[in-house]
């Protein structure tokens, strides 16, 4: 199973491959800004992927469109509804400006 390390708290968790990164983070009990419920329509779950993206999944039109409304975002932008793990572990920045 790849670990996702959150930053800046350092914390580590366990996902499976296949599900998105934010389904990761609320399923191991610990949360992170999301109002849309997945659905890439508010941005809200905007992170950084600062190690490990060539595992996650491509991302995808409407992921990319959301990402085009946001301030802030730079190469390693991903929305964590979007972005699915491989099977590789990854870090990930949750961003506190949303």
């Amino acid at each position: 199973m790849p670990v996702v390390t959150m930053m800046p708290s350092g914390k580590k968790i366990e996902g499976m491959e296949g599900i998105s990164i934010l389904r990761a983070i609320l399923d191991s009990g610990e949360s992170i800004p999301h109002k849309c419920d997945g659905k890439a329509e508010c941005g809200s779950c905007h992170i950084f992927v600062t190690e490990g993206r060539k595992s996650i999944s491509r991302i995808q039109r409407v992921e990319n469109e959301k990402l085009d409304t946001l301030v802030g975002v730079g190469s390693k932008s991903r929305l964590a509804c979007q972005a699915l793990l491989g099977g590789e572990n990854v870090t990930i920045e949750i961003l506190s400006f949303v």
